[in-house]
């Protein structure tokens, strides 16, 4: 029987944090990838949000 082993590269949600403090309908919302071997801890990058029309910080979801 073939060994199952976890995949190294797995899915994750970012989500902006300025929107949701702002009260503005609607949540910017990314997928991406990123290494679990490489970064453990939960990532945060600057995305462009369509609803407050400027780039804001976007941080990973469960």
């Amino acid at each position: 029987m073939a060994k199952k082993h976890k995949e190294a590269r797995q899915q994750i949600i970012l989500e902006c944090t300025e929107q949701k403090a702002s009260g503005v309908p609607g949540m910017s919302r990314y997928i991406s990838t990123k290494s679990r071997k490489n970064t453990p801890e939960r990532l945060e990058l600057k995305k462009y949000n369509p609803y407050l029309k400027k780039v804001t910080i976007h941080k990973e979801i469960k």
